[in-house]
């Protein structure tokens, strides 16, 4: 294979609202972090261990805006994008190194009810120039099922 894939997938909770920055041109980013979380049991101690992962997200334009109105701090949030790293310098001098997720698509998986936002209101962040394959999103489940008896089937 001589391609290469640069490609992240994130289900998170913000660690804080989106912070917007609008330029001239009428462009903007929002930034804003994003927690993942992995929790396992030690096998030598039988303890449960907990870790958390912080990622940096970068969201363009319209997809900017759609953040900035709708996430709050807290919410459940699916990312998808790639890892971007760039070099800038502190106030010192010294050359820093950031690594960000420049995201591409995102979908809020936080209820309706819980942040005050509608639930199906998914937008592409940015519009890819290859087609993009299609996915699933998460959807609730018909309200026709929850009338239902349920079946003795064994699947």
């Amino acid at each position: 294979m001589s391609g290469t894939l640069n490609k992240v997938m994130l289900i998170g909770h913000t660690g804080d609202d989106v912070k917007m920055h609008y330029f001239e041109g009428g462009g903007a980013i929002g930034r804003f972090p994003l927690a993942t979380n992995e929790t396992y049991t030690n096998r030598t101690t039988g303890e449960r261990v907990s870790n958390t992962e912080w990622h940096n997200i970068v969201v363009r334009n319209k997809g900017a805006e759609i953040c900035e109105k709708y996430l709050k701090k807290g919410d459940k949030v699916y990312i998808e994008g790639r890892i971007k790293t760039r070099k800038w310098q502190d106030e010192a001098g010294t050359e820093r190194y950031s690594t960000e997720v420049q995201c591409t698509d995102f979908t809020f998986l936080t209820p309706k009810d819980a942040s005050g936002m509608p639930q199906q209101s998914a937008q592409p962040a940015q519009k890819s120039a290859a087609p993009a394959a299609p996915k699933a999103s998460p959807s609730p489940v018909s309200p026709a099922y929850d009338d239902e008896e349920e079946d003795d089937l064994p699947f």
